[in-house]
């Protein structure tokens, strides 16, 4: 059979929309991952023991489970209990709660890292110990963890691909239907291939630049 990249042309806007799809999920899903995971950081590392000992419980959960198995439980599970959820919002619940397990780590690492110099000068202010976390720890902790969240984004990003198995027409899905309707499943995922190398390359570049534009005073302050 002939490489025939012209065969999709007919089939160009069912895989615009599942790239779309899988782009909103994953743009929704990095937020939740960072809103989850600073949460659970910031009950890592604070002074109350339980806090601390259910952040650790919710990571090795979520780390340590396959994600197709945490996904299953949200959308074939859930409906048991009553709980119906359509697959889309499935979906961005479970890589916003899966991803939350790492983003945790990335920004405990970013607050731990943090001279603890900087803290006490903050509190001989007078600056409420809330409002010196929220304020000046967390933005730097975040600012030093770009690196680390751009990985959790591409995972994100990879990750995606599974929620075609809860019916989600997203960027596999949609080149699954596409390999169907065609018969020619070499060209379709020779295509999809190309195109999570390239959106994930794209995200890394983007992410290196805004690392280095983020940190340049730094740079500058230590040259």
């Amino acid at each position: 059979m002939q490489f025939d990249l012209s065969v999709l042309l007919p089939h160009l806007d069912v895989l615009r929309d599942g790239a779309v799809l899988t782009a909103q999920a994953c743009a929704l899903a990095l937020v939740g991952s960072v809103v989850t995971g600073a949460l659970v950081a910031m009950a890592s590392t604070s002074a109350s023991k339980p806090l601390r000992r259910a952040a650790d419980i919710y990571v090795d959960i979520f780390r340590n489970v396959p994600f197709i198995v945490q996904m299953f439980f949200f959308y074939f599970g859930l409906p048991v209990l009553g709980l119906y959820i359509d697959a889309f919002t499935t979906g961005v619940v479970a890589l916003s709660i899966a991803g939350g397990a790492f983003t945790s780590n990335v920004i405990r690492s970013g607050i731990l890292a943090i001279d603890p110099g900087v803290i006490e000068a903050a509190q001989v202010f007078g600056l409420h110990k809330r409002t010196v976390f929220l304020k000046i720890v967390m933005p730097v902790a975040l600012r030093t963890s770009i690196r680390p969240l751009g990985a959790v984004l591409v995972n994100l990003i990879l990750t995606s691909s599974i929620l075609s198995t809860i019916t989600l027409n997203e960027l596999t899905g949609s080149a699954k239907i596409v390999a169907s309707d065609t018969f020619r499943p070499f060209e379709v995922y020779f295509v999809l291939l190309v195109v999570y190398a390239a959106l994930t390359w794209s995200v890394s570049l983007a992410i290196g630049a805004l690392h280095r534009r983020l940190n340049r005073d730094i740079v500058e302050v230590v040259s």
